[in-house]
């Protein structure tokens, strides 16, 4: 009965304008550079327990549809004839902790790498757009991909952010829906790409007072309202 529940649920006409949307999501990715090969994960909430995710091994540029698999909280595969990846994990550490949280989005985009692979964040504070769209950046100390530690990492430095670098690896952003989780992607390299102009240029950065940054704080909770 349950397993003709979540059969059910997979095959949903919503399920499936989202797994259209996924793969949309993925071929976006691909385009601007943010994965290469097989990298990258995408997942949606479908419900209380249910997770729509992308497989392991397959090109976010070239998925379809029916590549896409389900898995409960606990990582368990429910439906979906690939693989899943061991880095579902990461996104159900955070789908887990942050009831808010409907999508997330794991890429490789190039400058936040550039960041990441270095175990330094972008200097924060410094562009209204962040400020109301990312907020706090978190960064994730090195622990192997898919491993336990680097989900307890992840759930741990989750809260109150919807925006990580993970050191060696790559970022992950979340939202209530997963087209804005992917947005928050952009957002956040973006940033990361003029902070790095900003430090070529050698040139002084003018950051924002901390009254400046409560004010664009409180912009931000509007946007999450």
């Amino acid at each position: 009965m349950e397993e003709s529940i979540h059969i059910d649920l997979f095959y949903a006409e919503k399920t499936e304008q989202l797994k259209r949307l996924v793969c949309d999501i993925g071929k976006r990715m691909w385009e601007r550079g943010y994965v290469d090969g097989n990298g990258g994960n995408i997942s949606v909430r479908l419900s209380k327990e249910c997770v729509l995710c992308t497989p392991t091994y397959m090109s976010k540029g070239r998925m379809q549809p029916s590549d896409l698999c389900m898995v409960d909280l606990g990582g368990k595969q429910l439906a979906g004839d690939r693989r899943i990846t061991s880095e579902i994990k990461t996104h159900l550490a955070i789908l887990r902790k942050n009831a808010n949280a409907g999508g997330c989005v794991h890429a490789h985009p190039p400058y936040t790498t550039s960041y990441a692979v270095c175990g330094q964040l972008p200097p924060l504070g410094a562009m209204a757009e962040a400020e109301i769209f990312l907020g706090d950046i978190g960064l994730v100390p090195y622990a192997t991909p898919g491993s336990p530690l680097i989900v307890q990492y992840v759930e741990e430095l989750s809260v109150g952010r919807t925006a990580l670098l993970m050191q060696g690896h790559g970022a992950i952003t979340w939202a209530a829906s997963v087209e804005e989780a992917y947005w928050k992607m952009e957002n956040l390299e973006t940033y990361c790409e003029i902070m790095h102009l900003v430090a070529c240029r050698k040139d002084t950065l003018v950051p924002f007072t901390l009254e400046q940054r409560r004010e664009l704080s409180a912009l931000r909770k509007k946007f999450e309202s």
